[in-house]
């Protein structure tokens, strides 16, 4: 299967692959614009993407996760980003975030990516 999430068995979450996304593409995985994730990129200390030679972002998966979590963070547990940057030094992420938003999350990134 050639695309960004590969499913595992049925009920088990999709996984992202292990490479590099351009800026562009994170935003349109996660539906938040550049200029927010460069913001967050500020404010964020745990989200530092790699910089190629020429300075261009260059997203890892666990980056692609990270801006995930923080979304859900601050989008649906409505959280402050001093609230949020409590919330990532105190708790693992998997306590965090609630299963079923993520795999909604990850189900409409696989619709972007197919072009649905």
């Amino acid at each position: 299967m050639n695309s960004l999430y590969k499913k595992e068995e049925e009920g088990q979450q999709e996984s992202i692959p292990d490479r590099y996304f351009s800026v562009q593409k994170v935003s349109e995985i996660t539906e938040l614009p550049s200029y927010i994730l460069r913001f967050w990129e500020s404010q964020f200390e745990q989200l530092h993407p790699q910089r190629t030679r020429g300075g261009h972002r260059r997203y890892q998966k666990k980056d692609v996760e990270l801006i995930l979590w923080i979304k859900n963070l601050l989008y649906e547990k409505k959280l402050t980003i001093k609230g949020a940057k409590e919330e990532l030094k105190r708790t693992e992420r998997e306590d965090l975030i609630d299963p079923a938003i993520l795999g909604k999350e990850l189900e409409e990134v696989l619709d972007i990516l197919n072009g649905a």
